[in-house]
């Protein structure tokens, strides 16, 4: 399934078109596909990276994470399944046969551990919420509220087909809910490092030599909040550092703002990745 955008080539045009003629609530697929692979494809990824990290500043969570070894032991492949799973859902759509494939693959990859309800709950709520959070802080222009509210309809239907019980009502409510957890939640453990480590000196890989990464490792520090660091066992980054990294990424916005619009979607499923070079098959994917 795809979702066509409109022909006009303005850089608003997918606001606009949002905006006049599409519901957050029935047409929730459509608005989530255009606004993230037509106006936030980067951005959208980044934000996604956030919050598995920030997954791991959860000690609860953390430590089936690393006694399963995927993230730390294969975290590249970790990586490339679950970018994969959640992209084929979201560029196909989530009933579309493929999406249908992606969701039966992440539940048996789901079922072969207990893992609590709130757990599931507060990974889902980092979902919609970090893209949220990158894009006030570095958005080239701010989410409208039907993105917002498209977002949270989007994953509350993909929660329900995971069978995760609970799930907030609201907007409002998910973010109550996410804030609270992360309150309570949020305490530092080793697994919680190592997870992070892991995940972040993977990430450097793909854009630096090693002799840089210990330089990058402390610009990706200057882009998590206090508390996540304390979390993590990070160190915090001075607050020059934190305002210079900020600034250097909203440098983008005014170049980005006067570009015209993408002309076709970003789509990650039709990217080669590190792990499947050559292809993948959904069955293939997560864990054996």
């Amino acid at each position: 399934m795809r979702w066509a955008p409109p022909e006009s080539r303005s850089r608003h045009a997918i606001r606009d078109h949002i905006e006049a003629n599409l519901d957050p609530v029935e047409d929730h697929q459509e608005i989530t596909f255009l606004s993230t692979c037509y106006d936030f494809p980067w951005d959208t990824q980044r934000a996604l990276e956030l919050a598995l990290i920030r997954v791991f500043g959860i000690a609860r969570s953390s430590r089936l994470l690393a006694r399963t070894g995927e993230f730390l032991e294969r975290t590249q492949k970790r990586y490339d399944d679950t970018v994969l799973i959640l992209s084929e859902m979201l560029e196909n759509g989530y009933d579309s046969e493929r999406g249908r494939a992606a969701l039966r693959r992440m539940n048996q990859q789901h079922r072969r551990h207990t893992i609590p309800n709130d757990e599931y709950l507060y990974t889902l709520s980092t979902f919609v919420f970090e893209p949220v959070r990158w894009n006030e802080r570095f958005g080239w222009r701010p989410l409208t509220e039907k993105e917002k509210l498209a977002t949270y309809h989007y994953w509350k239907r993909v929660g329900a087909l995971m069978n995760i019980a609970d799930i907030p009502p609201s907007y409002e409510a998910f973010e109550r809910f996410n804030v609270d957890f992360e309150a309570e939640h949020m305490r530092f453990s080793e697994d919680n490092r190592k997870l992070a480590v892991a995940t972040r000196d993977l990430l450097l890989s793909w854009v630096l030599p090693g002799p840089l990464r210990p330089l990058g490792a402390r610009v990706a520090h200057a882009m998590l909040d206090d508390r996540l660091l304390d979390a993590l066992g990070l160190p915090r980054p001075a607050p020059a550092l934190r305002r210079l990294v900020e600034g250097a990424i909203r440098a983008r916005v005014p170049v980005l703002r006067a570009m015209p619009r993408r002309r076709s979607p970003r789509l990650l499923t039709m990217k080669k990745t590190r792990t499947y070079p050559d292809g993948y098959r959904i069955e293939d994917l997560g864990a054996r």
